[in-house]
């Protein structure tokens, strides 16, 4: 299993992200704590028709570059 982390504050930044990229996820979609990334990872899953690599993938891609605009 991969090991995945989001801190808090790295997750305010994606999370505007994502929303700008996938705009019909809802606040309880991208409700996240950090210590529940397997649970946002199968949720953003099951919301985005995706699997759970792919959305791990792309929240890694996003990962490393936060302050670029480009989602």
């Amino acid at each position: 299993m991969i090991t995945f982390k989001i801190s808090d504050s790295d997750w305010e930044t994606l999370k505007i992200k994502l929303q700008r990229k996938y705009n019909h996820l809802t606040d309880a979609d991208l409700h996240y704590q950090e210590g529940e990334e397997e649970e946002l990872l199968n949720r953003l899953a099951g919301r985005l028709r995706r699997d759970r690599d792919y959305v791990l993938f792309t929240l890694s891609k996003e990962l490393s570059d936060l302050d670029s605009n480009r989602l």
